[in-house]
């Protein structure tokens, strides 16, 4: 039996919003991968998260919320924290974006998107933006989303 793919899941989510969409993103992996033998999944909090999760992942999903047109404070810190130590040898990664705004989610997208481009990072699937109140048609996106990338790892895409 060949070794599950390994996704990882770094989010931040002080009022419980966000933490919402990364719930949908994890049952849409677990969609993809219903017996959960082809993708051994890490969700973990960006303060936790760090270097040495990125270089085991072979696939990435950030979940923020969108702070003052910017991504959180957290996972600015993050990012900080594996950019230089993940320079080398993660170029390539697959990743997808959530990200959870009050009026616009618009800066936080730019920044992330700026910051892993520098990392040669690949965005394989369309960002899950949810602005305002959370629906039924945001958290569709976030499941679709971790299926997505779930899916792309378990047959080879990326």
């Amino acid at each position: 039996m060949a070794q599950p793919r390994r996704l990882l899941v770094v989010f931040h989510s002080r009022s419980g919003s966000t933490r919402v969409l990364v719930d949908d993103v994890v049952a849409g992996i677990d969609e993809a991968d219903p017996d959960g033998d082809g993708v051994e999944r890490r969700v973990v909090g960006a303060p936790e998260a760090g270097p040495d999760d990125v270089k085991w992942a072979e696939g990435l999903i950030i979940a923020t919320p969108a702070n003052f047109g910017y991504m959180s404070g957290l996972i600015k810190d993050f990012l900080e924290r594996i950019y230089h130590p993940c320079l080398e040898s993660t170029a390539g990664l697959p990743f997808g974006l959530v990200i959870k705004g009050d009026t616009d989610v618009d800066g936080a997208l730019v920044s992330i998107r700026r910051i892993v481009a520098g990392l040669a990072w690949k965005e394989v699937v369309p960002p899950a933006t949810v602005v305002g109140a959370i629906t039924d048609a945001g958290r569709a996106a976030c499941t679709e989303l971790g299926a997505t990338v779930a899916a792309g790892l378990l047959v080879g895409l990326y």
